[in-house]
């Protein structure tokens, strides 16, 4: 479970992230969705403990996670390429991942397996750096990576960018798979609202880092509210126009 407590991020005089209290539950999928500059990639660095948050917390297990070390260990994410190192193969970099989290050589080519419809022949056995691929197949690299530890929390940014559509189907069905039948806890942003309404237990609709709307989603119930917010103008706030 993952709790946040009056969690605020400022930048300047911006507050970009104000959620006073949310918890999410073991086994749930959550669509994080909003407009560009709501406030989700800062959410979910907060989550990882990858900014610090100027007010509140973030716990995960019971555990505040910039005090613990503990759930990384069960924790996958992958938020954009720069948690790729690009002068490594897929192979090495697969190797690394399977080595800090104790997983054999022997499971690892297990693991892969699964990932072999989505890889498609173009990730493995192709002696290119990871620099080297393109935005796509990065994409994939880093999704595959943070689902290869079977985590139980995963936490994925916009994981449906830069893929054609019969990779963006098949991630969706990975992701869908992970949750129901592990009981991992999937945190994921998209403006994809398909994919999020088709896949996601729970919608969390940010404004401006704050969390407008929390709508239980059986069978792609909240897709009504969703499109009505975004089809409606909206008032443009003279503080977020650059001079």
């Amino acid at each position: 479970m993952i709790e946040i407590n009056n969690l605020k991020k400022i930048y300047g005089q911006k507050t970009v992230v104000d959620v006073p209290q949310l918890t999410i539950r073991q086994g749930e999928l959550i669509g994080l969705v909003g407009n560009n500059g709501a406030g989700k990639t800062t959410l979910m660095r907060l989550i990882l403990d990858l900014i610090r948050a100027d007010e509140g917390w973030v716990s995960s297990d019971g555990e505040l996670v910039n005090e613990s070390e503990r759930w990384k260990a069960y924790t996958g994410s992958f938020i954009d390429g720069r948690f790729l190192i690009d002068f490594f193969t897929p192979e090495e970099y697969f190797s690394f991942i399977a080595k800090l989290y104790g997983i054999g050589n022997e499971e690892l080519d297990v693991r892969l397996r699964r990932y072999e419809g989505l890889m498609n022949g173009e990730i493995l056995g192709t002696k290119k750096y990871l620099r080297d691929f393109s935005e796509g197949n990065r994409q994939k690299v880093g999704i595959i990576g943070a689902m290869l530890i079977e985590p139980r929390v995963l936490i994925l940014d916009e994981p449906f960018n830069y893929l054609d559509p019969s990779s963006q189907i098949t991630i969706s069905k990975m992701i869908e798979q992970e949750c129901s039948e592990r009981g991992t806890t999937v945190i994921l942003s998209s403006h994809n609202l398909n994919f999020v309404s088709d896949i996601s237990s729970r919608i969390l609709l940010l404004e401006k880092g704050v969390v407008i709307k929390d709508l239980q989603n059986d069978a792609g119930s909240a897709m009504t509210e969703l499109e009505l917010y975004f089809n409606t103008p909206k008032t443009v706030d003279p503080s977020d126009v650059q001079p």
